[in-house]
This record gives C-alpha cells, structure tokens and sequence, in this order.
C-alpha cells in the first residue's frame, strides 16, 4: 500500500539547538545569555574532573571557569563552574550533570552567593614603589620581588580581580595566572542540594540526587 510522499508527511516543529533540545526558533533567538555559577558535589573517583569536563565540552556549553577543590566530608570535592549560556542551555548543563555517576548534588548559586577567586600577577620591576602602592590598594601580597620582576596575589570577586590587572598593565605584565571563580551561598542556605552548612556527618544518601541505577543514559536529552 503505497504511502505519503516524504513532503507530504508531518514534520516536527521548531528545530534542535545546540545542545540537542528542540526549540522554537523565534524563542531560541529571543533568549539572551546570562553567567551562572553551578556549584557540584562530587565523589573523588580517578577521572571525574575529566569527565565533567567533557560532558560540557561535548554539549559545547561555554565554560569561563572551573575551580575544584575539598569539601568537610571525606572523598567528596566540590566543583564549582561558571557558565555562560542562555535560561534553556544552563538548566540543559544542570540535568546533564546530574547524571553523572560521581556526581552527589547540583545547585545553581543565587546573585548575593559569596564569590571570589585568586590572580598572580609577575610584573615589571623597575618601579617597585608604585607597584607596591597598586598591590596596597587592591589588600593583595607581594609573593616575590627581585630586581627585574615582582610577583603579587590578589584575591576578590570578579570584579575586583578585574579592576587590579586594568591597573597592573600600566607596569607591563609578564605572566599571569588566575583561579578562577569558586563560590558558597551565604549563611544557613546550602550550596547544593541536601547539604547541612556546619555538619560534616551529611550523608550522601540524603541528598536530592538520583541513585546509579537512575543515572543511566548520561548524554540523553
């Protein structure tokens, strides 16, 4: 029996992004993009670094930063990344996180979450008065200071970070290293899912996380 011809079939609405979520495309190219940072507990498994990594690379999620560290609770990590990608493309990186066997919980932080990150800045040192006044100013450390060079810390919010190396340049910089963004909410509010700020016996199984058996088909829309 013979069939509709191919453009005579229905075809599905919208389109599929860039992400693979299917959209609408006056929607799609209505939304604008916003920074978020995405706070992650995660179990210290050989490769798991690598592999939030790569999840966000293969759904090409623009990552600005990524700074991992230790949590209270033994054989946890806390991950934590800034993103910049629209509403849609920011819940898509949460799910998809989620689904990672390592991974215990995922937050998004709110505006008012305490944010800083650290630079080193290595300077030209021919005028080591100045540069030190600039480090004073912006509360930093000179780390190291020789005849030809001068190496600061700075830490602080973006902004301030920011603000600093606009007036390091003025010396010529030589190299430079930042940190990245790591971030807590503030005072009772847990940072992810199921966390007890000021308990270090939180039990993994308590948080708001899905079991191995759930986290099936990591890369799946």
């Amino acid at each position: 029996m013979a069939g509709a011809r191919p453009e005579e079939r229905p075809q599905p609405a919208g389109r599929r992004n860039s992400h693979g979520v299917r959209v609408d495309p006056e929607v799609e190219a209505a939304e604008a993009e916003r920074t978020a940072a995405v706070s992650a507990l995660v179990e210290n498994e050989p490769g798991v670094l690598s592999r939030v990594s790569g999840l966000f690379s293969r759904r090409q999620f623009n990552i600005e930063s990524l700074t991992v560290g230790p949590t209270t609770v033994d054989g946890h990590s806390r991950i934590t990344l800034v993103v910049e990608e629209t509403d849609s493309g920011i819940d898509q990186a949460k799910k998809q996180l989620k689904k990672l066997t390592p991974v215990i919980a995922v937050g998004e932080l709110r505006d008012d979450a305490v944010r800083a990150e650290l630079v080193l800045l290595k300077v030209r040192g021919e005028e080591p008065d100045k540069v030190h006044a600039i480090t004073e100013m912006y509360e930093g450390q000179t780390l190291d200071a020789g005849p030809r060079t001068i190496t600061a810390q700075i830490t602080g919010d973006q902004g301030k970070i920011d603000d600093a190396i606009d007036a390091f340049r003025q010396f010529g910089i030589i190299e430079i290293a930042r940190t990245g963004q790591t971030a807590l909410e503030r005072g009772d509010s847990p940072t992810t899912p199921g966390e007890e700020p000021g308990h270090s016996a939180t039990g993994a199984d308590e948080t708001e996380t899905e079991t191995a058996a759930e986290k099936t088909g990591e890369y799946d829309d």
